[in-house]
């Protein structure tokens, strides 16, 4: 079975959002899923320890091209999210994707459209995009 498109899903999403129709309600729902997503890799630090952080002061020189700034900035990431830490990620981002997806319907805005639009943002933009 192939993937679903990104128009297919929003199909999908509108069909299947029922209770939550309202504009506000989406975007407090859509805030709840982000703050899940932060507590589901909060957890696997804290509660399961499969991954660790270990964060400081980024270390970039004004010397360094942005090609050798890019290896040598540091994401305080050590480990590997385990399969069930993996599960559980999936399963928040999945929702807080549904929910971008609610919002996106409810403003009428094609999900394909905003992601081909970040897409040439970030290649037009490249090191410059500072997202």
């Amino acid at each position: 079975m192939s993937a679903p498109t990104l128009e297919q899903f929003q199909n999908q999403v509108s069909e299947l959002l029922l209770r939550h129709r309202s504009l506000l309600d989406v975007m407090s729902k859509f805030g709840q899923a982000g703050a899940s997503v932060n507590r589901a890799v909060s957890k696997a630090v804290t509660d399961c320890g499969c991954i660790e952080l270990n964060a400081r002061k980024q270390q970039y020189s004004e010397e360094l091209n942005l090609e050798n700034a890019k290896s040598t900035l540091q994401s305080h990431l050590s480990g590997q999210v385990c399969e069930h830490c993996r599960d559980v990620l999936k399963a928040e981002l999945g929702r807080n994707l549904f929910y971008m997806t609610a919002m996106c319907n409810l403003l009428d805005i094609e999900l394909n459209e905003v992601i081909a639009d970040e897409y040439d943002k970030c290649r037009a933009l490249g090191l410059f995009n500072l997202t």
